[in-house]
């Protein structure tokens, strides 16, 4: 019987990666194209949307070229994409009316302000389950319609395509006969209704947005068209699948049930939580989305999103010179002397989630004489597993459930030291991935579970994990853990 494939595109910041699985879901081959990352004297942050669609072809092709397979034989696309990244197109000629307007850029930061004076923040978050931010998509399309010409105009005739990247390229992807997302994107733009599960009218309207402009909300794991990505596939094959990256990580870890916590560790972390059918209202900072719609059948999460973690790991390289690489903290804070109680709040640009405090600044805390590389560096690497900690913690508390088991990805779940560290004051299992595409895996899996090709039993036995169990005394934790919370309050206390 010939190998069947399927094709998983991970559309992230950085760049667009083409993942191939085969017929049992094990990765046979990946291939990577960059994109420019477009930055003015404001600091506001673009993307080509062209660029990224061209990238998306050809990295598909190369990774074809590169595995040496029979394209023919893939049978599925599963889509995955950074998420909150927003853009407008003309679906009359295909081509945007602006770049898209990246995640990390705040320019709608006026109209959150505007929005947030008529009292009605609240009741946004009550809503959408988000709270009211330019880091949302909403915000950023607000600005588009605000400031480009023609672009209201081209909404008010039905004639302008508004979506965030999965709809863009799902778009493109289909000559044009597919204008659609998923949940997990669509509860992340802040237009939508995590309750009702549609677009909200009064949300919309306070953003100037026409609901029925915006894309039909599809189940995750729904067929969204045909593509032959432009005549390169002499047959064209279903896009099956597509997942906010997050999303896709959650579902590639095997997070299903509720009560079940995965962690990313990058520049910043995400740390999410799957709650089950039900949503709950974070009265303490967290973010309410849609972890997916498979089937027809909703689940929710939790999200805390941490601003830095794996870039303190960065900062002690490159600004403070006190390490040459990433590898080499693990052995450093090994040989830190126990009994020094140095420790680090990044508050670079203030604190994420649970503080939200963007006023202070990073603080070293707890400095004795016997302070020194080693323990500086021990600090920065405990700050990125106490933040996390206190996320997990969170969650634990709003959702009424005891976690066990705490899966990870990311490259600093490299470091050994760190991941013990995590396993502790945690007080939880630390499952380490061997795989790191698991986004676009997530997706990828969606996908073949979808047309039958896998078996949902047997597919995420794939991945493998490396395990750190809680080794701490309770005594050691509880002092340990009570310590950073009094560092935080002293970072706190700066404004």
């Amino acid at each position: 019987m010939p190998e069947k494939y399927i094709l998983g595109i991970d559309q992230s910041t950085q760049g667009t990666k083409a993942l191939l699985f085969d017929s049992v879901g094990r990765l046979v081959g990946r291939c990577d194209r960059s994109h420019r990352q477009i930055i003015n004297d404001k600091g506001w942050v673009e993307h080509d949307p062209l660029e990224i669609y061209k990238n998306v072809l050809l990295v598909s092709q190369d990774v074809v070229r590169k595995t040496g397979i029979d394209k023919s034989s893939i049978v599925a696309l599963g889509i995955s994409n950074q998420r909150e990244t927003a853009l407008a197109w003309d679906k009359i000629t295909g081509l945007p009316v602006y770049n898209a307007i990246v995640w990390q850029c705040a320019r709608g930061e006026d109209i959150c302000r505007k929005i947030a004076n008529n009292g009605v923040a609240d009741k946004v978050k009550k809503i959408t389950g988000l709270p009211l931010s330019p880091y949302f998509s909403a915000a950023k399309l607000s600005w588009i319609l605000e400031n480009i010409e023609g672009a209201r105009e081209a909404m008010e005739k039905s004639r302008l395509g508004l979506g965030t990247m999965d709809s863009w390229l799902i778009y493109k992807l289909s000559g044009g006969d597919a204008y659609k997302t998923d949940y997990s994107n669509a509860s992340r733009t802040q237009l939508f209704n995590i309750t009702d599960l549609c677009w909200d009218k009064t949300v919309c309207g306070y953003f100037g947005i026409d609901e029925k402009s915006l894309p039909e909300v599809s189940d995750s794991n729904a067929r969204y068209g045909m593509t032959d990505f432009d005549g390169w596939l002499d047959t064209a094959i279903p896009i099956q699948a597509v997942l906010g990256d997050s999303h896709g990580a959650l579902f590639g870890q095997g997070c299903h049930s509720p009560g079940m916590i995965k962690s990313t560790y990058g520049t910043g972390s995400s740390v999410m939580m799957n709650i089950g059918d039900k949503p709950i209202f974070s009265q303490r900072g967290l973010a309410t989305s849609l972890a997916w719609s498979l089937d027809g059948k909703i689940q929710y999460v939790l999200e805390g999103n941490i601003n830095y973690t794996g870039a303190v790991i960065t900062w002690l390289k490159e600004q403070l010179k006190l390490i040459i690489s990433a590898e080499e903290t693990a052995e450093l804070a090994e040989n830190s002397n126990p009994t020094d109680k140095c420790y680090f709040v990044p508050a670079f640009s203030g604190l994420g989630a649970p503080y939200w405090n963007s006023e202070v600044t990073a603080m070293f805390t707890g400095i004795t004489r016997i302070t020194g590389k080693n323990e500086f560096v021990r600090a920065a690497l405990d700050c990125i597993a106490y933040q996390i900690s206190d996320i997990v913690m969170l969650m634990q508390e709003e959702a009424g459930v005891v976690s066990k088991e705490l899966r990870v990805d990311g490259g600093p779940t490299k470091n050994r030291y760190l991941m013990q560290f995590q396993a502790d004051i945690a007080e939880n299992l630390v499952n380490v991935a061997d795989v790191e595409e698991l986004s676009g895996m997530g997706t990828a899996y969606a996908a073949g579970l979808a047309i039958g090709l896998y078996e949902k039993t047997k597919v995420f036995q794939n991945i493998q994990y490396k395990k750190y169990q809680p080794e701490m005394t309770k005594v050691e934790r509880t002092w340990r853990y009570q310590g950073w919370h009094k560092a935080v309050r002293q970072t706190l206390q700066q404004v």
